[in-house]
């Protein structure tokens, strides 16, 4: 159906169903309506408020008409073509709707939808699933999807987005894959109709639970939605962590050139309007890093066994801000010079905080550097940023005693971590990759001039 202004005096009311709102989001999650049941809304009003990924963009309504229903409820997360909303005319009502035909409106182009700002409050409801279109029909009754931390079966977006192709609802598939996870041979199986592949048992997500006696009052508590950024973060997190096979290796580095080249440059970058902080060097560093050891840019195709090489560097920088944890992306960073990358990091370190950044700039990264160097600690384990093979942990710079050519001296010093995923890359090159990074560093002028 083509958009229109308003609705045909003949038409009966209509599905809204979830928009495409950027290459390869396969869901969204309703964060809040901006209308309400019975309003009228008006062609291009914004409607509500979707998250995709760490990016919460506002939706515009495709026509003009009344809004009859919200089929999602905020905080429900909705595959991309099922319904959310009812549509009808003035006067209409649901018992009008009957077996409408549902309404999908085109893509809606990210540089179109407003991002905006988490909410902090709604409520989270279980997702309402609608049958597929016929194929799901020979699933067996018992079969059932083993569920993840998080109550949602285990599957990669590839295989999600060929279940909704085939109409499959993965809480019907039982996966055979580790931990349950469902894998597209899965999906062709429950489409075929063909009984499910026994699970190892030790493959499957258990929680002991404990009896627990209580002595007395438990203290007052209070109970927060998992919800909007925090959510998407939680998955990312448990998917990361039940995908690869983290492993960390820990290096220092003797960076008091650099500390010594950007004290010299503080001033001309701050001529130009630019905060220049260690960040920028650190990306040169690792950009020159991931040159040699190709496989730290990398990414693995769990459906097809496939490593991918990727040729751009595109490096991601996990901010923190005051709703979550989002990973911005510095596409082509081996192409921008030190203050290039000072103002960059700049832009969208602040876009971040404000929550506008939109689902370009976190998208596309072939590896990721979380600096907790301001926080303080040793070093850090962190989480992997899948589909990701490796993230750069950098850490504080602190004056210590080392022995150079037999003699103890002060050096200003600090620690490299690397988590990588030792499905792909071994232990050897991570270890070398953080060796080049240190080497990097402690040289910044020629780590300057080799461009």
């Amino acid at each position: 159906m083509e958009r229109s202004n308003s609705f045909d005096r003949n038409e009966m009311p209509v599905e809204y169903e979830m928009p495409e709102l950027a290459e390869s989001v396969i869901e969204g999650e309703i964060v809040k309506w901006l209308v309400k049941e019975g309003d009228h809304v008006k062609q291009d009003q914004p409607l509500v408020e979707v998250m995709t990924d760490k990016v919460t963009v506002e939706v515009p309504s495709p026509y003009e008409g009344v809004l009859l229903k919200q089929v999602a409820a905020e905080g429900e997360v909705v595959p991309i073509g099922k319904p959310i909303a009812i549509f009808g005319k003035e006067g209409e009502t649901l018992a009008d709707h009957a077996a409408a035909p549902a309404v999908t409106a085109a893509p809606v182009a990210a540089e179109l939808a407003r991002p905006t700002t988490p909410p902090e409050a709604a409520k989270p409801s279980k997702p309402q699933v609608k049958p597929g279109n016929g194929q799901a029909g020979a699933v067996a009754p018992s079969e059932s999807a083993i569920p993840g931390p998080f109550g949602r079966p285990l599957a990669a977006p590839a295989v999600r987005k060929f279940a909704r192709e085939k109409g499959i609802d993965l809480n019907r598939v039982r996966g055979s894959s580790d931990g349950g996870r469902i894998t597209r041979d899965d999906v062709e199986r429950v489409a075929s109709g063909a009984a499910p592949q026994p699970t190892p048992v030790a493959a499957e997500f258990t929680r002991p639970i404990v009896a627990r006696a209580l002595s007395g009052p438990t203290g007052e508590t209070e109970r927060i939605p998992l919800r909007g950024l925090r959510r998407v973060i939680a998955d990312h997190m448990v998917h990361s962590k039940h995908t690869a096979a983290h492993t960390l290796h820990v290096d220092e580095a003797d960076v008091t050139e650099l500390v010594a080249m950007r004290a010299r440059a503080k001033t001309a970058a701050a001529e130009r309007g630019i905060k220049l902080t260690y960040l920028p060097f650190f990306v040169k560093a690792a950009c020159a890093a991931l040159k040699r050891h190709p496989f730290m840019n990398a990414s693995l195709d769990d459906e097809k066994h496939e490593i991918i090489l990727k040729k751009d560097y595109n490096i991601g920088i996990a901010a923190n801000t005051d709703a979550g944890l989002v990973v911005p992306v510095i596409h082509q960073a081996d192409q921008k010079s030190i203050f290039e990358l000072a103002i960059e990091i700049a832009e969208l370190a602040g876009k971040a905080r404000a929550g506008k950044l939109s689902h370009d700039e976190i998208s596309g990264g072939t590896f990721t550097i979380t600096n907790v160097g301001s926080v303080g600690g040793l070093f850090t384990f962190p989480v992997i940023n899948w589909p990701e093979v490796g993230i750069l942990g950098t850490h504080s710079i602190q004056p210590r005693p080392v022995v150079r050519d037999g003699q103890i001296v002060v050096r200003e010093m600090t620690y490299l971590s690397i988590s990588f995923d030792h499905r792909v890359v071994d232990g050897a090159i991570a270890a070398q990759f953080v060796k080049d990074v240190a080497a990097e560093l402690s040289a910044p002028d020629v780590m300057l001039m080799e461009g």
